[in-house]
């Protein structure tokens, strides 16, 4: 099943945030947490989720943070500002990306720009980016660790590759993956090979991830899958990475231009990708960065 509107994916987790930005509340019985930092504009649908559910904001204790990306730590100024109680975890090399100055401009910029094309500019301020020269880590973790949320036990997975910062969350108790960007971003009927960082090591934390037993898929952006659909999410994006490496590299080979190669699977993925809430620019870069690794890697 794919999940994408707010509500139940497991017995203990649940999915709040809007399509494009997906937060998830893992409900540990005697404590809770968020497993995601999503955009600034899910603020308000976070916010009205959780009364909704009637859920008392101070057992939330923890927020996990997957990677430093301005789309995946939007809420998180907010939470340390109202919820001054809240732990921040986050890899060790996210938190160090998020304590440079030019990092948090562009979480701030970025998020800004969110906020204006979403009519809520206004709301900088309330959402704790004026000013902000200091991103709240409280708790950094690495490969292997465990955390406790009540009753249920999270395992740190490392998935560099979409970012140097990337990680994922297992939740055993559920068997629930918690991959983030680092698993493929879903669109429609197809999942986006989002190897920002480094191609390689993208394609290596996919194959670390499809060892876990997986009941349910948790994507930050356009929801969740259970079931049969949670099982074929990894080996969907498998092998949707090994088609976009090869459509890069037989470009490269073609054109002899990372920039020809660039413009060429712009046009090509924003040709699938219509509606995607990521503009155009930010794609642009992306794939630049993709062809640009994969150009280094053949010596181009």
């Amino acid at each position: 099943m794919v999940i994408q509107e707010p509500g139940k994916v497991t017995e203990r987790i649940t999915l709040l945030g809007l399509r494009e930005s997906c937060v998830y509340l893992l409900d540990g019985g005697s404590e809770m947490a968020l497993l995601g930092g999503g955009m600034v504009t899910a603020i308000p649908a976070v916010l009205e989720q959780i009364a909704g559910l009637g859920i008392d904001v101070k057992k939330i204790g923890r927020i996990v943070v997957t990677h430093a990306h301005f789309d995946h730590v939007g809420i998180v100024p907010y939470s340390k500002k109202h919820w001054p109680w809240i732990t921040v975890t986050a890899s060790v090399r996210a938190a160090e990306n998020l304590a440079r100055p030019a990092v948090i401009k562009a979480v701030v910029d970025f998020s800004v720009l969110l906020l204006a094309q979403a009519g809520m500019a206004e709301r900088a301020r309330e959402f704790g980016l004026d000013g902000l020269t200091a991103f709240p880590v409280d708790e950094t973790v690495k490969e292997g660790d465990i955390l406790t949320c009540g009753e249920c036990t999270l395992e740190i997975i490392s998935t560099p590759g979409h970012s140097s910062c990337s990680m994922a969350v297992y939740v055993r108790e559920e068997q629930a993956l918690a991959a983030s960007d680092a698993g493929g971003i879903p669109f429609g009927e197809t999942v986006f090979a989002a190897a920002n960082a480094n191609f390689d090591q993208y394609q290596a934390s996919l194959e670390k991830m499809s060892g876990y037993p997986v009941k349910a898929h948790l994507c930050e952006h356009y929801g969740a899958f259970t079931g049969a659909d949670a099982r074929q999410f990894l080996p969907r994006s498998r092998e949707a990475a090994q088609a976009t490496r090869s459509l890069i590299e037989e470009s490269l080979t073609r054109t002899g231009n990372v920039e020809a190669t660039v413009s060429e699977i712009e046009e090509i993925v924003m040709r699938e990708a219509k509606g995607y809430f990521l503009p155009r620019e930010v794609m642009r870069m992306v794939i630049s960065q993709m062809a640009g690794f994969l150009a280094k890697a053949r010596g181009q």
